[in-house]
Formats: C-alpha cells, structure tokens, sequence
C-alpha cells in the first residue's frame, strides 16, 4: 500500500514516513499544499495524510480541490486544532477521517488501517489464500506448518500480490503500489524481491504461488 503524506513540519513528515515503511507501506512526503495536491492527483496512492496547516494553502482547499478533481482516494486529516469547527469543515470538504496532534503513532497507524479497509468488509487481521495466510499486523506469513518472517518490503510486495489473485502484474505496476518515488525503473529490485518470496513461500512445494508471466511480468495463484 503506499501512502502520501502531506505535512510541513519535516521531522514530523519524516517521523509518519518512517513509522508507516517500518510496517510495510511505500511513503512518500512532501511539505507544500500545492506539491502534495498534483502529486495526489497523478500518482496511485492509496491514502494521503494531509495536515491542514500548510504554509502555502489550507488542507481544506488541498482536499477540496482533491475531489473536484474526482480523486477518491481517503484523506486522513491532521490539525493541531481540536474544535468541532474545525473538524466539521474538513469532513464538509471530503476528508474522510481526522486525527488531532499530538498523536500516538499507534493510533495514526490503526486508522490508516481502518480506511484501506473501508470496502472490503470481508478483510480482518489477516489475507488468506489456499494454504498461505499473511497476518497484516505481524507482518508474518504462515504456509500450512511453516511461518515466515517478512522484511519491510518482502511484507508490502506479498500483501500487493495476495490482494490481486489471478492478475497478472506489470513490474511497473508493482513498483507503483509497492516502492516510493525513489524505485529507479532500470532496477531488478522487484525480481530479487520476488526471488526471495519465492524461496521461503514455494520452494519445496508441490503447488507454486508466484509464477513469472514472460515478458508481462507477474501473477500470484494456483498455475492453471
């Protein structure tokens, strides 16, 4: 999952994106309304974090703006205001959650959790698939005896690949929801990434997950 945060103090913005990558999301920041805005507009993020104090425009007019222009993706908002008013105006604007500073990183992080889970009511803790079942708060993944620990990113490309059975993804789509805006597309990170998924998940086993689709790039399912 990769996450927008839109936030002009630096150490804050930078303190949000650690914590948010440290649990297997792709983060990037920036520190202007105006920046934030496009960036939201033209990348596939599928959350922003948007303070309402920024120092060139009002995280209301940011989100505003954002679903005049028909971006639906969910807004958490943060202010160091904690008036009804205040909060009021920016759910009127369409933001679809507010968290007031100081906060915990805990409970940014659980609501982060509960808007990605907003239409898939199905989803709790985990995302199972035949044998293999990937506990989205561990970050942990279990195939019938055996339990494998994730890295950062091993965790967010495995979460990616479960959330798309069946479909076969591009490296650049990949890379879009699963690294920041600091991927190099003539990299091979993905392939090394997707060979050591495939070492603790497949290896050994009668039924393969990850297959490569030759000159398309990925699909995650039973081989048909």
């Amino acid at each position: 999952m990769r996450v927008l945060i839109i936030e002009d103090n630096p150490k804050m913005a930078s303190a949000i994106q650690r914590g948010l990558r440290e649990h297997g999301f792709a983060a990037d920041a920036c520190h202007s309304g105006y920046e934030g805005e496009e960036l939201a507009a033209v990348e596939p993020y599928d959350l922003v974090i948007l303070d309402v104090m920024l120092p060139d425009r009002d995280g209301v007019d940011v989100c505003r703006n954002l679903r005049r222009r028909e971006i639906t993706k969910p807004v958490l908002m943060l202010t160091a205001l904690s008036s009804t008013g205040e909060k009021v105006a920016g759910l009127d604007a369409g933001a679809d959650d507010y968290l007031t500073k100081p906060f915990e990183f805990e409970e940014l992080l659980a609501r982060v959790r509960a808007l990605l889970r907003r239409g898939q009511a199905t989803e709790g803790r985990t995302l199972v698939f035949e044998d293999l079942e990937l506990d989205l708060y561990t970050r942990t993944a279990r195939r019938g005896e055996d339990e494998f620990e994730l890295s950062n990113k091993e965790f967010g490309l495995l979460e990616y690949l479960m959330r798309n059975p069946n479909r076969v993804l591009s490296r650049t789509q990949i890379a879009e929801k699963v690294w920041d805006m600091n991927y190099e597309p003539g990299s091979n990170v993905i392939d090394v990434y997707i060979s050591s998924l495939r070492k603790k998940l497949d290896r050994g086993r009668e039924v393969e997950l990850i297959h490569t689709i030759k000159g398309a790039g990925y699909r995650f399912g039973i081989r048909t």
